[in-house]
Parts: structure tokens; sequence; C-alpha cells
């Protein structure tokens, strides 16, 4: 489970505008902000080096912070953040503010096991992944690390739908599709000819029957 374990520190701001922030960035920091749970906005500033760390260490939108402001500490989860288009650098951060009792929409990471079991996969069939994420609603103090899904018994043509998985206590699909497709279990390209040739052929024959009798 992901726990509140990051803490990031940060400092108190005043000036907003793309001038104040500029000057922020040309001290190594960058401009945020805490928003949420009824309280006003807190405009912060924060280490662009620590956001940059904790945004490619990879779950980034689905972890609790606590972010340290000049001593205060807030429990926090991050919701959004701008990264330059061009030299791909953090430009700002929106933090949410996560207080008792929160439900979150998190993006959950989908981790696939036991393809070694899979019939379709091991005469040649390939999972396609339609997914890699699923949108779930969850408690803020159990956010799942993943959702596994079991690919042992499935065949080629085979798909997993998000009915057919057991989601962690306390999380419920928030995709708004129904019965989610989470991937497949597809046929390689030279099967797909050969069942293809094969069926033609199948077609094929009765017209074949009937020419001859006549």
């Amino acid at each position: 489970m992901a726990t509140a374990a990051k803490e990031l520190k940060a400092q108190a701001r005043s000036g907003v505008g793309k001038g104040a922030a500029r000057a922020l960035r040309r001290e190594g920091l960058i401009p945020a902000v805490i928003y949420g749970d009824k309280k006003a906005p807190l405009p912060i500033s924060i280490s662009y080096n620590e956001a940059m760390k904790a945004i490619y260490a990879g779950g980034f939108l689905s972890h609790i912070v606590t972010v340290d402001v000049d001593g205060e500490k807030h429990r926090v989860i991050p919701r959004d953040y701008q990264l330059d288009p061009v030299k791909d650098k953090a430009l700002h951060v929106d933090f949410l503010r996560v207080g008792k009792g929160t439900k979150l929409n998190v993006q959950v990471h989908v981790k696939f096991i036991n393809d070694d079991q899979s019939p379709g996969i091991k005469r040649g069939g390939v999972l396609n992944i339609v997914h890699h994420t699923l949108d779930l609603t969850v408690d803020a103090d159990h956010i799942p690390e993943e959702v596994v899904v079991d690919l042992a018994g499935l065949d080629v043509g085979d798909s997993v739908h998000i009915s057919a998985i057991k989601l962690p206590a306390g999380a419920s699909d928030h995709s708004h599709e129904a019965d989610l497709t989470i991937a497949t279990i597809v046929a390689p390209s030279g099967l797909r000819a050969e069942e293809a040739e094969e069926g033609a052929a199948e077609a094929a024959a009765p017209a074949a029957a009937e020419a001859a009798k006549e």
C-alpha cells in the first residue's frame, strides 16, 4: 500500500505571476500551490531538484506526500504538474489536501502475472494490453500500489474485463466505461493467416462439392 513516507520541503510565497515564477526558477525553485479541504489555497515554492526526482521516481500522482511548509506539515497528494514542452522541466505543481476519510480518484498500475500458465501465450499468442493503468476511486489511506491480473488459463481470443478481477478493498472503478477491457490474448500474425486460409478453404468446400455433382 502507498503511504505518506515521502516528504517535500517547501516555503510559503507571496509573489504570484510570471515574473515571480521566473525569479523562483532562477533560484532553483518552482511555484506550487496547496488547495482543497475547504481551506484557502496556499502558494508555496519547492526545490526544483526534489520535484523532478519525485516526478520521475514514478507514481507521483498516486502517492500521499507530506509537504513541510516552513515547519508546518500538510498531508497532500499531487494532482497535476506542468512540464516545459521543450526542456521537459517542471514548471508548476498542484497539491490537494487530504483530510480524514477523503476519497480520491487515482491511476493505479496493472501488473500481469502467470503468463507462462496461459495456453494462448504458450502457443504463440500475444498479450495485448489495452490499459496499463486503471482509473480507480480509493480511500486516501489505502491507495494500492498495483492491481494484479492473473493470465493463467487464458487462451487466444480471451479478454480480461475489470469485472473479472478482484479490486483492492475499498476501491471501485472510476472509468465510466461499461466493464472495461484491460487486456486481450490475440493470435500472432502467422497464426491469424493460417486460420483465415483454413476458414476460406472450409467455406469453399461445399461450393466445390456442388460443382462436382454438376
